[in-house]
């Protein structure tokens, strides 16, 4: 990236952000290299995690802590996280203590390993493991733009469960029928109160649907299938509301901006995620912009350009009208700032837009006067226009060039 580090050496902040992401880094390998100096330990895991690579054979994880800690659940709380404003740092310094102790498995396989990840995934508190590696675990903090970070790995040659796992009774009857579909048990349990992240997690180690179609699924992939299958359901309900009035909604969450536009049209949405100088993958000095759409009868194909992000930021909006009563077209600009210095995963997207949704809306009499306002907004604050932006939106393109019912019964 164009930042004078070298002149700076974490200590100037130069590039303009909060905090040293190297030196943020350095400081989470610090915290816990002492207790990666053995192969056997005892912990709590809060989480598993199914990686990608290699599928269908894959690695399945067991995310703890090398040693007891109190609030274990801590370390896997996307939604706490952001309701009590937790900072970039303070994510790292959680996810980085958790060891992934991981091993290979078909997606079909069934073994006792992979029972045990199943019951971590299913428990609605940290289950107690004891944890027997191969070899000392390696210190490496990955970061992805779609999962929360993960800490040091290694290979893991026997699990074993020292406790009966809390096992909520709807969570239970779901996994024990193997008639019911997975959309259907995850559109059951989120109506019942469970969040999208632990629904995520049921879904990821196999435990929901018909009985021959069960599988694991990477955790990368169950993040967004979950958004979108929750989304798809409250969107039945949405598009039988009426059309809301013109309102704008702005507000923030670890340099992710969201300004999000509500029109009164039916039903369609649009996402700009811009970049902007010293942000997280824009290595350049220019502004740069990702943008995915879809209309009333929704997509037919996976959002390529904006990725996971679409639909953890669909989820929210939503959200919003269900709770509204209203549909609507709505219009997304995510602004992502060099604040952002670390990816942390799409559940920053879902909370920064929850985030926004819940500041006090501004109302308009037009579609004009919002405009006008988004612009001034954006110039404001981030010394930026907009307009190239919102004249390529294919959402305001088709709410110009589209004629209503009205027209014709007119006069």
């Amino acid at each position: 990236m164009n930042i004078p580090c070298v002149k700076c050496k974490g200590v100037d902040m130069l590039c303009g952000r909060s905090f040293c992401p190297i030196y943020a880094k350095a400081e989470s390998l610090f915290k816990v290299e002492k207790n990666l100096e053995k192969q056997d330990f005892f912990g709590a895991s809060p989480a598993p995690f199914v990686g990608r690579f290699g599928y269908p054979d894959v690695n399945v994880g067991i995310l703890s802590p090398p040693d007891t800690k109190e609030d274990v659940w801590l370390h896997d709380a996307p939604q706490f996280w952001a309701d009590n404003s937790f900072s970039i740092k303070q994510v790292i310094d959680l996810r980085s203590s958790l060891v992934n102790s991981r091993f290979r498995s078909n997606i079909k396989d069934q073994n006792k390993m992979l029972d045990i990840s199943q019951e971590v995934g299913m428990a609605s508190k940290p289950v107690d493991v004891e944890i027997n590696l191969e070899k000392k675990p390696t210190f490496r903090l990955n970061n992805d733009a779609y999962l929360a970070p993960t800490g040091p790995n290694a290979k893991l040659k026997k699990a074993t469960i020292t406790e009966n796992p809390k096992i909520h009774r709807k969570v239970d009857k779901a996994v024990s029928d193997t008639d019911l579909k997975s959309t259907n048990a995850v559109l059951d349990l989120y109506d019942s109160g469970f969040d999208e992240n632990f629904l995520s997690k049921l879904l990821s180690v196999g435990t929901l649907g018909l009985k021959n179609n069960r599988k694991l699924v990477p955790t990368r992939w169950s993040i967004t299938a979950t958004d979108d299958m929750i989304s798809k359901d409250i969107l039945k309900e949405i598009k039988n509301y009426n059309e809301t009035d013109f309102q704008a909604f702005f507000g923030s969450y670890l340099g992710n901006y969201y300004l999000v536009m509500l029109f009164p049209e039916p039903w369609s949405f649009e996402l700009f995620e811009t970049y902007l100088p010293k942000a997280s993958f824009n290595i350049s000095d220019e502004i740069q912009y990702t943008t995915d759409h879809e209309p009333y009868r929704g997509r037919t194909s996976y959002a390529e350009n904006c990725g996971g992000g679409y639909y953890a930021s669909r989820l929210p909006v939503l959200e919003k009208l269900k709770n509204l009563k209203r549909q609507a077209s709505v219009l997304v600009i995510r602004m992502i700032t060099g604040e952002y210095a670390v990816p942390l995963g799409v559940w920053v997207c879902r909370e920064a837009t929850r985030k926004s949704l819940s500041s006090k809306p501004i109302t308009f009499s037009d579609k004009n006067l919002m405009l006008k306002y988004a612009k001034s907004l954006i110039q404001k604050k981030f010394g930026y226009d907009i307009s190239p932006i919102l004249e390529k939106s294919v959402l305001l393109k088709e709410m110009k060039n589209q004629s209503k019912l009205s027209h014709f019964f007119s006069g």
